[in-house]
Parts: C-alpha cells; sequence; structure tokens
C-alpha cells in the first residue's frame, strides 16, 4: 500500500501536478505587489532606515499610539472574533453614516472585492473595468471565470461615461475607484448618478477618501445597486493588519457574510479598527500633514522641466515623464534608495506614481531627481 502511495506521489509531482490546476488559473498572470523595505535594503546594501519609501501608498506616520497601545494590552489573541462582527460593525457604520446591517469588514477592501466579484459572477460574465485604475478588479474577475470588460479612460484620464453605457449590457458589475488609483482624480456625483442608471451593481472604491473630501457611503441606503469599499491601509497607517470594509444593501451584506471566511478580519485587525475610530483625532490630523506634503510634493515635482505632474486628490501624485523613460528614472531613483511605482502598461510606461511621504523623503526625492535630470529646475 505504501509502495502505492509512492507511486501516485511520484506521478503527481512536478509539472504533471499543473495539470490538476484549472487552465484559466495556470494563465492568469499575477497581481504585481511591492517590495518590503527591509528586502529593498538588502538588496542595496543599505540600513531599512535609508529606504524612502515611495511606492506603497503606505501611511508613513503609521498606526496611533492607540493602536499600538490596545494591541499591547489585548489578551484575546487566543481565541477566535466574533464571526457576526457586531461591534466592529456597529464601529464602522457610525464611522460610515450607515446602519450595521449595511456594513462587512474584511481583511482589507481587497476581500471584499474578492468576495462581491464571487457572489455576483459566474463563469463568463461581465465586469466593467476602467483602466487605468487598481489591478485588482480585473484579477478578481478573472479568478473568478469572468471577463473583465475593460473600458478606457479618456486621454486626461476621466471616465468615459458613454462607452460605459454601451458596455454595460454584457455586464453585471461595474468597478471604479474615487479617488482613482494611479491616477488620482475623484469620481463625480453626476458621474456616479449615470453609472447607477445602467442597473449595474456600481462599486465606488474609496480607498483614500479620507484624503480627498465626502464619500458616497452615506448614500447606499438611498440607493439600491450601490456598493462602497473603505480601508484603514492609507489613512490609519494598518495596512499591514489588513483591515478594510464595505458599505452595500443589507441584502448584499447578508451574502457576504455567508460566504465570506468566517473570522476575518482577524483579531488584531479588529483591535486595531476599534482603537483607530476611537482616537481618530490624531490621524486626522496626519491625514491633513500628509496632504500638505503632497501639495508641496506636487509643486517641486512639477518644477522639474521632464515632470508634467497631475492633479491628485490621494495621497500620491501621478506624473509623466517626459524626454527620457520613466522604467530607467524610476530605476535610477532605487539605486540612490528612492523607491516609486512605475506600472509597465502601454497607457502608464512613461509615468511614475510618487506616494507622499515625511518632509525628508520628499527632498530626498527631489534632490535624486534633480541628480537624475541634470537640471536644477524650471
Amino acid at each position: 500500500m505504501r509502495g502505492l502511495a509512492n507511486a501516485v506521489t511520484r506521478s503527481r509531482s512536478g509539472t504533471e501536478l499543473l495539470t490538476l490546476v484549472r487552465p484559466e488559473i495556470r494563465a492568469l498572470l499575477g497581481y504585481q505587489p511591492i517590495e518590503p523595505s527591509e528586502v529593498l535594503a538588502e538588496r542595496l546594501g543599505i540600513p531599512p532606515d535609508r529606504v524612502v519609501k515611495l511606492d506603497g501608498n503606505e501611511n508613513p506616520y503609521g498606526p496611533s499610539p492607540r493602536v499600538v497601545d490596545a494591541l499591547a494590552r489585548f489578551d484575546g489573541y487566543h481565541r477566535y472574533p466574533d464571526p457576526e462582527q457586531r461591534r466592529l460593525r456597529e464601529a464602522l457604520a457610525e464611522y460610515a453614516g450607515v446602519g450595521p446591517e449595511h456594513v462587512v469588514a474584511g481583511a482589507g477592501s481587497d476581500e471584499i472585492i474578492d468576495l462581491l466579484v464571487r457572489a455576483t459572477i459566474a463563469l463568463g460574465d461581465g465586469v466593467i473595468d476602467c483602466p487605468p485604475t487598481f489591478g485588482m478588479y480585473g484579477f478578481s474577475t478573472r479568478l473568478a471565470g469572468g471577463r473583465a470588460i475593460e473600458v478606457a479612460r479618456r486621454d486626461d484620464f476621466s471616465l468615459d461615461i458613454d462607452a460605459v453605457r454601451a458596455a454595460s449590457g454584457g455586464a453585471k458589475l461595474i468597478f471604479v475607484a474615487s479617488p482613482n488609483n494611479p491616477t488620482g482624480q475623484l469620481l463625480g456625483r453626476d458621474e456616479l448618478d449615470a453609472l447607477l442608471a445602467t442597473g449595474l451593481i456600481v462599486v465606488v472604491d474609496e480607498a483614500y477618501i479620507e484624503f480627498a473630501g465626502e464619500s458616497f457611503a452615506a448614500l447606499v441606503p438611498q440607493r439600491e445597486n450601490l456598493v462602497v469599499l473603505r480601508t484603514f491601509s492609507k489613512w490609519a497607517g494598518l495596512a499591514g493588519l489588513r483591515a478594510g470594509y464595505g458599505v452595500m444593501p443589507p441584502a448584499l451584506a447578508q451574502v457576504l457574510m455567508r460566504i465570506k471566511p468566517p473570522y476575518t478580519p482577524n483579531i488584531a485587525a479588529e483591535v486595531a479598527m476599534l482603537a483607530s475610530l476611537e482616537g481618530r483625532e490624531l490621524l486626522e490630523e496626519r491625514v491633513q500633514a500628509i496632504v500638505a506634503e503632497r501639495e508641496r510634493m506636487a509643486q517641486a515635482l512639477a518644477a522639474l522641466e521632464f515632470l508634467e505632474v497631475y492633479p491628485s486628490q490621494a495621497n500620491f501624485v501621478f506624473a509623466r515623464v517626459g524626454g527620457r523613460d520613466a522604467g530607467e528614472l524610476r530605476d535610477g531613483l532605487a539605486k540612490r534608495g528612492v523607491f516609486v511605482r512605475h506600472f509597465d502598461t502601454p497607457r502608464l510606461r512613461d509615468c511614475l506614481r510618487i506616494s507622499a511621504g515625511l518632509p525628508g523623503d520628499t527632498d530626498r526625492l527631489i534632490e535624486a531627481l534633480r541628480e537624475l535630470g541634470g537640471d536644477r529646475g524650471r
């Protein structure tokens, strides 16, 4: 019997094992994540604190001291979190301006994206994606066996509402980020109304809304096909804990609560989210500091003759590189310990996305760009 088991194991080893994987999954390209500071520092041979990490839209201030204290004092890590998320949903609902029946928390808003797609999309169903935008919408769609219907943004990266309408007949979901990642602009109320009028489920991803202004979350109880995604990764500095949530019609929330893994988000993320909301005054002050640094960085970047800077309402700046290769500029910055995001896609190949960091990070960035650009600005 043991010999038979060994023979079966041998027959399933190596590349033959992959024949058991769904063919569309074998062909699926993975989402391109960023590297942690420790890996980048080791690659360069410098201390981690010398890395200027402006490639992940992370909060440079980290979580609030209240969160650090709450995590240190909590003594229930050996217990599962509440599968119904009762206390957490109440707190999130109060923050979002809705009832708790509208809220589902998850391991980052990425999990809510995945759950929404899995709940609604059968093999071959369409999901409207408006690139350039956050890559997880298309990735989750393809992972579920759906069709990503790409409706390209206009040359100024605004939505092409007419093209979305034309494509809506073969779709169930529309994903749109506001502010958009990586281009930074907000979705207008008139644009939202036009999207909702298609009758599809409209998912507005507000990962960066705390840096921008008023959320659409409070509209959810009034609109039966609106879903709003939010996260604690950016404004609250909890990217490493994977803490997010969705605001949606109660019937859809009930479906997601049934199909999600029973104990997400994990108990540490729950503790951190609650502590963040209880002491959000400091976090809101830090948001304002990041917005001010974003504007200072945008002005400094715009003064360089080889960069065209776009207006941004998020915690990053999007810029088009002129007269040189943007990928090579990214690499030149990396050699100087400054890391920014470059997307190797046709419409973004000549662009960079640069997160707003601390003032010293901006100074290092501008110094390195001036060295690489060979000028002192306009």
